[in-house]
């Protein structure tokens, strides 16, 4: 069984500390109370898109290299504010909905069969996603609804799934392809395939 070294509690720690700091605006339709802080915190909970995929990130960074452990969790965060900065600047961003629908397709796919890529490049997809998830909740945002209080509760619950993910997969083991992490991997890409045929 695999622990955090000291290194990886270290960056676990800054990651959610630069999650704090980031100032960005999520919102999601149904939503136009949704203001602060809390609001903003607990809403990517509710939501089985967003909390699949943040989850996800966090299980396939945990069986990539090491340095993924940090490099998914902080990108997506980043790419994801990248997204809504997207949306306030009035780009139009085409299939957004699909976009985040093939993201808990495509990394339940990933981790089902355990598919490893160069740091750069697993970031690089994760990134991708991120951006869909971002540009949607930032075309989404209420008039009137706090940018920086909201989007530091979102961001930071982001990261918290991100973290939870990494330990559930750090704490299973390591190994490549165990019937744990294939059956999680396949369930999640599952609940994406569904989520996928819907948005067309």
């Amino acid at each position: 069984m695999s622990h955090f070294s000291a290194r990886t509690c270290g960056r676990a720690t800054a990651l959610l500390i630069a999650a704090f700091g980031v100032t960005s605006a999520f919102a999601h339709p149904g939503h136009p109370d949704a203001f602060g802080f809390n609001d903003g915190f607990t809403h990517p909970f509710s939501g089985i898109d967003h909390l699949l995929a943040m989850l996800a990130v966090g299980l396939w960074a945990a069986q990539n290299k090491r340095s993924a452990q940090w490099v998914l969790p902080l990108a997506f965060p980043v790419m994801m504010v990248a997204g809504a900065l997207l949306a306030f600047a009035g780009v139009i961003m085409p299939g957004v909905e699909t976009g985040i629908a093939a993201s808990v397709a495509l990394l339940g796919l990933l981790i089902a069969f355990a598919i490893r890529m160069p740091v750069w490049a697993s970031a690089s997809v994760v990134s991708v996603f991120a951006l869909f998830h971002g540009y949607a909740h930032g075309s989404e945002l209420p008039h009137g609804a706090s940018t920086l209080f909201y989007g530091f509760g979102f961001v930071a619950a982001t990261a918290l799934l991100h973290l939870s993910g990494l330990i559930i997969g750090i704490t299973a083991g390591r190994k490549m392809a165990t019937p744990a992490a294939r059956a999680g991997g396949i369930a999640i890409a599952a609940v994406g395939g569904y989520l996928l045929s819907g948005a067309f």
